[in-house]
């Protein structure tokens, strides 16, 4: 039976911090599961709730640490939320390299070498050559 002042205030800490990281880790699995359909629509709205979630786990983090601390099993959680977070940023990074390389293939800038309308290759006007 908890009897002190400072058990109670533990474990009313823990019940507010529930909920917003609990929030966290809902939008991350939707997120999660949106970029696995390539859901463009639902990428965009889950990441800007996962914003939005994520701003406020850190303002009531912040506000307990201050207060008296976090409990470890909720630090704990923040911190593997935090690492999906890094992970998800890191696959859309990568994706998005990809997905740059692929347009840069598909559609070659203007100042890049290509065939001209008689076959042979179309010379930049500073390419660098002497003509005789």
């Amino acid at each position: 039976m908890l009897t002190t002042g400072a058990e109670m205030g533990a474990l009313q800490t823990a019940a507010e911090l529930e909920a917003p990281l609990a929030a966290v880790e809902h939008r991350l699995a939707a997120l999660g599961a949106a970029l696995h359909r390539n859901d463009a629509a639902a990428i965009e709205s889950e990441a800007t709730a996962l914003h939005g979630a994520l701003a406020a786990a850190i303002d009531n983090f912040s506000r307990a640490a201050r207060q008296g601390g976090v409990p470890p099993s909720l630090r704990q959680r923040l911190a593997l939320a935090s690492g999906q977070v890094a992970a998800q940023r890191e696959a859309l990074a990568r994706a998005t390299a990809a997905l740059d390389r692929a347009i840069d293939v598909l559609l070659p800038s203007r100042g890049a070498s290509i065939y001209g309308a008689g076959g042979s290759a179309d010379r930049a006007a500073h390419s660098g050559s002497l003509l005789a």
